[in-house]
């Protein structure tokens, strides 16, 4: 018996398999050109894909041929430029490698980087790579986005690979015993009647004798006809849908509009929670995004707002603080939800409102959360709110801070704050 499996992840395109073969094995230079990527370009264009050169060396394979073997007496030609012991000095830029940079020649042949296109799903996959929420506990589970298969008892019609075996066996024993009991119950009576006679004497040639075992045989014969399974003794194993519970998240994310940030810093702290919103939305189907932006007082806007607003104020940072602590009071009860939070801001605070900030995030925030981020973006020394935080960090292992300077920090800054942990 021959067994065929089809292992093609999408029987319209055979070359799934060998495309995903060429990421898996080239992955570290993926990798780093995904890195390059995001430094470079936009972050609201960062869900789309990337072309990746690859140098030709990179990609080529060691080859076994036969050599042409014995023992050969060959005689190589001179030069009239070189001596033994000479240096030859290294090809001027451009010269066969393949890279341009260099003007045409009549000599020499080079062979290009070979280029891979990545799709729009393999660039995030590559991006998010080792990448999760830390410390995510299931508090409760609810939902019914998912689904799985459980058994639902038997039925009589089915895939012939659900077939219950026993419970066919099982049905077929009864079938023949049902359907035979009126013939075993006519065979006992005649055996009955044949054992009186022989008791009597009577011969086996007589003819009452003859008649009754040949009764007997016809009644065994029709037991025996009886099929051993039929189909109608199949029993397959049924299955229904049943609904997968899953867990539910909600992610706040805070910051800072204040006269102090500039348009400089806004791009940036717009930039990493693009990167984090495109994160979370990738990886949990049921969460819940809230966006808060403060200056002198806080607000919970829409994701246009929170990105593109123009208002602008003074700081104060407990206000946004204090609507936080409001809106997980009112919608995200703690024992339901996981609750996570990410803060962007300067730095720059009222120093009396940086005690305020501490003491709401220790007495109020923290033990609500699974996790809290908070990036400060400048350029510049370190302020009060900085030194506040500090003291919640050494409070709450799951309060993470850390400083963006410039563009080229936030990709390795998301990647530290939201890294895989070991449990």
């Amino acid at each position: 018996m021959s067994h065929f499996i089809d292992r093609r992840l999408n029987s319209k395109n055979k070359s799934t398999i060998n495309r995903q073969r060429f990421l898996k094995r080239y992955k570290s230079q993926l990798k780093r050109a995904v890195s390059d990527a995001v430094n470079r370009r936009s972050i609201t264009d960062i869900d789309g894909g990337e072309t990746v050169g690859i140098p030709s060396k990179d990609i080529s394979e060691p080859i076994f041929h036969h050599g042409s073997g014995g023992t050969r007496d060959m005689v190589h030609p001179g030069n009239k430029e070189f001596e033994a012991g000479d240096r030859v000095q290294r090809p001027e830029s451009g010269g066969g490698g393949g890279s341009g940079q260099g003007k045409a020649g009549k000599g020499g042949k080079g062979e290009d980087d070979f280029v891979f296109q990545l799709s729009r799903e393999e660039f995030l996959d590559l991006l998010f790579d080792d990448l999760e929420l830390p410390n995510l506990v299931r508090n409760q589970l609810i939902g019914t986005t998912e689904f799985k298969s459980v058994r639902a008892g038997y039925t009589t019609s089915g895939a012939p690979t659900n077939i219950d075996v026993v419970r066919s066996l099982k049905g077929a024993i009864a079938r023949r015993t049902a359907l035979g009991a009126p013939y075993r119950g006519q065979i006992r009576a005649l055996e009955a009647e044949l054992e009186a006679l022989l008791a009597e004497g009577a011969e086996e040639t007589h003819e009452r004798v003859i008649a009754l075992r040949e009764e007997i045989d016809r009644l065994k014969t029709r037991i025996a006809a009886l099929p051993f399974i039929d189909s109608f003794d199949l029993r397959y194993q049924a299955y229904t849908k049943q609904p997968e519970p899953t867990s539910k998240a909600v992610m706040l994310c805070i910051m800072d509009v204040s006269g102090s940030m500039d348009q400089v810093r806004k791009n940036l702290a717009k930039r990493f929670f693009i990167l984090l919103y495109l994160f979370l939305q990738r990886n949990y189907d049921r969460i819940d995004v809230v966006f808060i932006r403060h200056h002198t007082i806080a607000q919970e806007v829409d994701e246009q707002e929170f990105f593109y607003s123009r208002e602008t104020g003074g700081t104060v940072v407990s206000s946004a603080l204090n609507l936080a602590y409001d809106v997980i009071s009112d919608r995200y009860d703690s024992g339901t939800w996981n609750i996570y939070a990410a803060q962007a801001s300067d730095g720059d605070n009222w120093d009396s409102d940086s005690t305020i900030c501490r003491e709401l995030l220790l007495a109020k925030l923290m033990p609500l959360m699974r996790y809290y981020a908070y990036v400060e973006i400048t350029p510049r020394q370190h302020q009060s709110l900085w030194f506040a935080y500090q003291d919640v960090k050494a409070a709450h292992p799951h309060f993470a801070m850390e400083e963006i300077n410039g563009a080229d920090d936030i990709y390795p800054v998301f990647r530290e704050l939201f890294k895989r942990r070991e449990v």
